[in-house]
This record gives structure tokens, C-alpha cells and sequence, in this order.
């Protein structure tokens, strides 16, 4: 192919979408459990046999990073050094590992806010747990989008 085609910094754009995928996935994880795990660490002082129990939030937090590195595992794997590497294609892995990464932050930040909200809750109603779920379920089904 034509270097008009595939230029040679086409794999640039491949990898900036690998590293936004990962990076802003992994920020958005680390926020949720950050966030997540302040309002369990209120919990535990008041009720620590219900620590346990609040500590989905920061599993489903940690899912989050997990989709990053999914995709940008995909986007690698769509990038052979032997083969042309196209701009169109670079710049379809740019969107592909940006929308899983801005996501995935999104989704962070929703989980932790969910997750410390839901865990100060429940000192004082322990019906929430079914609540703090769904709400976590649904927080967290923006990355694969």
C-alpha cells in the first residue's frame, strides 16, 4: 500500500487508542474504589460486620480496569508489524480505546459515587443492599457500550 494510505505514523493513533483505553479505564477504577472504599471505611466503624457485604462496589469498581485492558488487548491484537497499518485503521482503534476509556472513567466515577452513598445508607437501612446493587449493575454496564 501507499505511504498516502498507510502512512508511518498510522500506528501512532493505534496506540494512543491502547493507552487511553487502559489509562482513563484504570483512573476510573481506581476513583471507584477510592470513593467506594471511604464510605465502607464509615460503615465499618458503626456496623464492621457489614463491611463485607458493601465491599462489591470496589469488585465492580475493579471491573472496570478489567474492560480496559480487554479492548486495548483487541486493538493490539488488530496491529501485526508484518502487515500495512493503515491511518483509517489507526484512527478507528483512537475511537475505539477513547470510548472504552472515557466510559470506563464515567462508569468509575458513577460506581464510587454509588458505592459510598449506598454504604452510609445502609448503616441506617439495611434494605439498601438490593438497591446498592442494581444501581451498581447498572453503573457499571457503560464500558462494553
Amino acid at each position: 500500500m501507499s505511504l498516502e494510505v498507510c502512512p508511518v505514523y498510522a500506528p501512532f493513533f493505534g496506540f494512543a487508542g491502547v493507552a487511553s483505553s487502559m489509562i482513563f479505564s484504570t483512573i476510573g477504577a481506581a476513583y471507584g474504589t477510592a470513593k467506594a472504599g471511604i464510605g465502607i471505611t464509615g460503615l465499618g466503624i458503626m456496623k464492621p460486620d457489614a463491611v463485607m457485604k458493601s465491599l462489591i462496589p470496589v469488585v465492580m469498581a475493579g471491573i472496570i480496569a478489567v474492560y480496559g485492558l480487554v479492548v486495548s488487548v483487541l486493538i493490539i491484537g488488530g496491529m501485526d508489524a508484518r502487515k500495512p497499518y493503515s491511518l483509517f485503521a489507526g484512527f478507528i482503534h483512537l475511537a475505539a480505546g477513547l470510548s472504552c476509556g472515557m466510559t470506563g472513567l464515567a462508569a468509575g466515577h458513577a460506581i464510587g459515587l454509588i458505592g459510598d452513598a449506598c454504604a452510609r445508607a445502609f448503616l441506617f437501612q439495611s434494605r439498601m443492599f438490593v438497591s446498592m446493587v442494581l444501581m451498581l449493575i447498572f453503573a457499571g454496564t457503560l464500558p462494553p457500550s
